[in-house]
């Protein structure tokens, strides 16, 4: 477990965790292009992109929305270093969760119209899966006896086999906070919806820069904790992180974007489905 490791390798991680999210980011948008019949750009794109932004001139509409991008990644960079400690699961989440807000928060202060419909569209999304990972957190207990993330480490047995349910709706939230087809309704990587960036899109320069860094360490957070789900083994668990990651890839270029009211109701009845027929497995077996 991390808690056991000095602090120079928890500041190693915490250098390390954004340049792990960046290339994948990057072999994602290779197998993309490659999947539509193009080259691609390189695997260290995002890198080379993201080096550019904070080389740009500062260009912001008001100062409150540089507050809310530093919070976006203050909170993203405090969330992941709870998970890598085993904390809390409960206070993970609402350090998660304050993080969207801030950047929901950063696209509501300015005036821009798509902006303010994304940032609408993504409280709607936090809606839609803030349930499935607080019954996340409720399997964990249960299969554990502790909220603690660092309780799979030491558990019996794999947390897959008594949450398999859960890892189905953790799935499709992980393609929620990926901004993946058909649920990139808020924001995309890519410039094929009426929003084009959505939430983000008045951000530029370096504070850009700083919501790209933010979700750079999101992606590593929630491959993480896919690895958790087999944390007894943690070589099993990369190749259950890469299948995972494929996974995504595959969904994103196999579905077209679908509307706000479809994926809510897709979450609220299929994928909440699956993770309280998973939480009642629990208590009654």
């Amino acid at each position: 477990m991390i808690t056991s490791h000095p602090l120079m390798l928890l500041a190693l991680l915490t250098l390390i965790a954004p340049f792990w999210g960046a290339l994948l980011s990057g072999i994602d948008r290779k197998l993309t292009a490659r999947a539509q019949g193009r080259i691609g750009p390189p695997v260290i794109q995002p890198l080379y992109d993201t080096l550019k932004l904070l080389r740009k001139t500062p260009i912001v509409l008001n100062r409150i929305q540089v507050v809310y991008a530093y919070l976006h990644l203050a909170f993203m960079v405090l969330a992941f270093l709870l998970l890598v400690l085993g904390q809390d699961g409960l206070m993970f989440l609402f350090v998660f969760a304050f993080s969207t807000l801030s950047l929901v928060l950063g696209g509501m202060c300015v005036r821009s119209p798509y902006s303010r419909i994304g940032s609408q569209r993504e409280i709607l999304l936090m809606v839609a899966y803030e349930p499935i990972l607080i019954l996340l957190m409720i399997g964990i207990y249960k299969a554990n006896g502790s909220f603690l993330l660092g309780s799979p480490f030491v558990a019996a047995k794999p947390l897959l086999m008594a949450l398999p349910l859960l890892f189905l709706a953790f799935l499709v939230v992980m393609a929620i906070k990926l901004q993946k087809s058909p649920f990139d309704i808020a924001t995309s990587h890519h410039a094929h919806q009426e929003l084009v960036k959505g939430l983000t899109l008045e951000y530029a320069g370096p504070y850009l820069a700083l919501i790209e860094i933010a979700h750079f360490y999101e992606i590593a957070i929630l491959f993480y904790f896919v690895m958790l789900f087999w944390a007894s083994n943690l070589a099993i668990g990369f190749v259950l992180a890469c299948a995972s990651f494929f996974l995504m890839v595959l969904i994103d270029n196999a579905f077209a974007r679908l509307t706000t009211m479809w994926v809510f109701r897709f979450m609220w009845t299929g994928a909440l489905l699956l993770a309280l027929t998973n939480i009642l497995w629990l208590y009654f077996r």
